[in-house]
């Protein structure tokens, strides 16, 4: 195979290996005392119904509008006289109680975007509903010569290929989806052929240059993960479902001192249009049980007080149900923290107000760059503003 048509049918050229320019050795960069804090983000793809996975019983107006989808009182694990948990959520219960949850209610934006690849990629670049952005707020933060930014496993998504939200203009996160097959791939004879043969001034070359620098910091990184990963074995028991799993790669990570600063999973399904109770109710089972074995890991292993949990759905559902047994695409949603040193752990505000709506959709109470401000400034240590393009309100959860 010619070098050209090698670098065209590889992973590389697809995106799959996105990693960022960066040439030092990771085998020089021993974990040691990370002494940093972790981020990880979960997805929760196709816009989750958020009033059925913290359900307001408290306010009848829940009953009146969802007459067949509604959770029955009687089922709801209760966290307040206003809101409690589906009951197939039953195992956060443990970690809500243990003050390892925080949830916010009503999180949106102005302007809100009921297309689920519009609004995600609002989400993921954490821009104005008018605005559209190339780069993610996460691969602005790379970009921000954060301290030991340079690493090129800085940022790690649990998947076969990357994010909008860890793309950024000099610096990307790194797909892995199986550490142990991206180290295999990376010894086979003609990859580590490629890598060893290419010169300074292929390197200099803009777009082939770049692919063999993309090449030669793959090979790098997939030792320096493979290494650092297999001297952990990862005891705890999570259930089986492939989200749990690839939550449990993302515990050994961390547990086995990986020097990563953000990880990124999705889980999907959640655009429930037609008989909803079942596939959501499915889909909240295997987040909680999932998320539940999760935390409980990184507390065992004492890493829950270093590390954050975020997740997040590009909008809710309206506050009606359909005819079809569902939901359509709304707007404002609920947002979960979890780690082990919430400032203000339970629900953080107001149960959303199923009366006063904009065209049948929530109003949303917390603006989600919020958020983000809240997570840059107070857990990753880096000013919000020149990242958010804007100053937004932090909020007192972190």
């Amino acid at each position: 195979m010619k070098r050209r048509d090698f670098i065209r049918n590889t992973a590389l050229a697809s995106g799959a290996l996105m990693i960022p320019s960066f040439l030092k050795p990771l085998e020089l960069m021993a974990a040691g005392n990370l002494g940093f804090k972790r981020l990880v983000i979960i997805q929760l793809s196709g816009g989750n119904d958020g009033l059925n996975t913290i359900v307001p019983f408290g306010d009848d107006s829940y009953y009146k509008k969802r007459p067949s989808l509604s959770v029955g009182a009687s089922e709801i694990i209760k966290l307040t006289d206003m809101q409690g948990f589906n009951p197939d959520m039953a195992s956060l219960k443990e970690i809500y109680d243990q003050g390892w949850m925080s949830i916010v209610n009503g999180v949106g934006y102005p302007n809100p975007d009921r297309s689920h690849f519009r609004s995600m990629d609002i989400w993921q670049t954490a821009s104005s509903s008018n605005e559209y952005l190339s780069n993610g707020w996460i691969g602005r933060y790379l970009d921000s010569n954060c301290s030991d930014c340079s690493s090129p496993h800085t940022a790690i998504e649990v998947d076969d290929s990357l994010s909008l939200a860890l793309k950024g203009v000099a610096h990307k996160g790194l797909a892995v989806k199986n550490s142990q097959q991206l180290y295999r791939t990376t010894r086979e004879p003609f990859f580590r052929l490629e890598a060893d043969n290419a010169k300074q001034n292929m390197l200099s070359e803009d777009n082939l240059g770049y692919l063999y620098k993309t090449m030669i910091e793959t090979c790098s990184s997939a030792k320096y993960i493979n290494d650092t990963a297999k001297i952990y074995k990862n005891t705890a028991f999570y259930p089986i479902s492939a989200f749990a799993n690839e939550l449990k790669t993302i515990g050994t990570f961390i547990n086995s001192g990986l020097s990563t600063k953000i990880y990124y999973v999705s889980l999907s399904g959640f655009d429930t249009h037609i008989a909803q109770k079942g596939q959501q109710n499915r889909l909240l089972k295997i987040y909680s049980e999932a998320v539940s074995a999760f935390i409980k890991d990184l507390k065992q292993a004492n890493n829950l007080d270093d590390t954050l949990v975020m997740t997040f759905s590009e909008f809710g559902r309206r506050v009606a149900q359909n005819a079809s047994g569902g939901t359509d695409h709304g707007t404002a949603n609920n947002l979960f923290l979890f780690g082990g040193k919430l400032k203000k752990a339970g629900i953080y505000n107001n149960t959303p107000d199923l009366e006063d709506l904009d065209n049948g959709d929530l109003k949303y109470q917390v603006d989600f760059r919020e958020v983000y401000a809240t997570v840059l400034d107070k857990w990753l240590g880096v000013k919000s503003e020149p990242l958010l393009n804007g100053q937004f309100n932090t909020l007192g959860i972190i």
